[in-house]
């Protein structure tokens, strides 16, 4: 099917391909409760969990760079994450 040569790639695919399988249950448990109030807990709890699989997979994808690009570009690479998550946590 696939022939991965990369480790740190394959890990970072297996991150989101659990993630997506938690957002595709959480999708049928509203179904499955017909309920607001149960969704919006449910969707509370993906809150918590979309920011940890990004971070995971950054971190994951970071690591396998660092020692093939310049202490300079990993710098600007890791200011640009540091910047997603300080304007996603601003009101």
């Amino acid at each position: 099917m696939f022939l991965v040569k990369d480790k740190v790639v394959f890990g970072m695919a297996v991150m989101r391909f659990l993630s997506s399988m938690i957002e595709l249950t959480a999708a049928l448990l509203f179904l499955k409760y017909d309920s607001i109030e149960k969704a919006l807990k449910i969707n509370a709890l993906l809150a918590l969990i979309g920011p940890t699989v990004m971070t995971v997979v950054m971190v994951m994808g970071l690591a396998g760079l660092s020692g093939r690009i310049s202490f300079n570009k990993f710098s600007i690479i890791l200011t640009g994450v540091v910047l997603i998550f300080w304007g996603v946590s601003k009101k």
